[in-house]
């Protein structure tokens, strides 16, 4: 009996200290370890899109918010939404640009600025995600879960769902970890457009030294044009490495990814020049994430 209470303690402490602080060792990957029941942690996320083609674009996104442990495997958060544009002069595109570039463009940038700089910034609304998880990758071997998120702002209205694959290896000292991303949006910054998305998410990052893990995480990208998946208008790779540095009261992650080539189809041809893709994405995107449990 006492051998198997013992079992029993050593599983809980293991689910217990993946889980205690919530931790996004990701920048964009989303893992299994969520809040243990009852507890709050906030986060603050930010979030920075720049280089196009040429000129100036600079696309900051803010996401600040707080995480509730509703059980051990369902966890729900609440966000505040920012968003803030600088651009000008950086498409080359001549179908973007009315055949004379270069112009002014891209995600957060209404038509009527095309002729010179333009810059924004406002707050957008809110958005809430809930994600459970259905098995553990620290007692199964692989963890799963779903996640969704609805989005509802001045610039974007958004309904995204994920599927969260995870696997710990070496003692929890590796973890590999997958998502596959589905979204529909709505872009209201300019004429309404509808779009939807398909996004595989994928990495690892591996604990080097205590409080600390490094890694590499990349996106598959794929935009279609309305709410479903009619038509295929962008594809796009990156990939680039993350940083996790965690103690006991908070933690802290930096990631930077780079566009490593993309294709505009039908549709979306204009969002296009010199091998890749443009509209809401740039040659680097960088994340810092920083949260704290209480």
């Amino acid at each position: 009996m006492k051998a198997k209470q013992w079992c029993l303690a050593a599983v809980m402490a293991g689910v217990a200290g993946s889980v205690s602080a919530g931790e996004g060792s990701f920048g964009w990957l989303y893992t299994l370890d969520l809040q243990p029941k009852g507890t709050l942690e906030f986060e603050q996320k930010i979030d920075l899109t720049t280089a196009q083609a040429a000129g100036k674009y600079n696309l900051w996104k803010t996401k600040t918010g707080l995480e509730y442990g509703v059980t051990n495997n369902f966890q729900l958060t609440g966000y505040l939404n920012g968003y803030s544009v600088s651009a000008n002069q950086n498409y080359t595109n001549s179908d973007a640009c009315g055949g004379s570039p270069p112009c002014t463009g891209g995600f957060g940038v209404p038509g009527s600025a095309a002729g010179g700089p333009y810059s924004k910034t406002q707050f957008d609304g809110a958005s809430i995600e809930g994600i459970w998880r259905i098995t553990n990758p620290v007692t199964d071997p692989v963890g799963v879960g779903v996640y969704g998120e609805v989005t509802k702002g001045t610039w974007v209205d958004a309904f995204e769902a994920k599927l969260l694959l995870q696997s710990n290896f070496l003692d929890d000292r590796l973890v590999v970890a997958a998502n596959i991303v589905a979204e529909i949006e709505k872009y209201k910054f300019d004429e309404s457009s509808k779009e939807s998305m398909v996004d595989v998410l994928y990495g690892f990052t591996y604990r080097f030294a205590p409080k600390w893990f490094a890694g590499v995480e990349g996106r598959f990208h794929n935009d279609y044009s309305g709410y479903y998946f009619n038509s295929h208008t962008q594809r796009a790779n990156f990939i680039g490495p993350n940083l996790h540095y965690a103690q006991k009261d908070w933690w802290i992650t930096a990631a930077w990814r780079y566009q490593i080539g993309g294709s505009c189809y039908n549709d979306g041809v204009a969002e296009c020049s010199g091998g890749k893709v443009w509209d809401s994405h740039g040659k680097n995107q960088f994340i810092v994430k920083f949260g704290a449990p209480f």
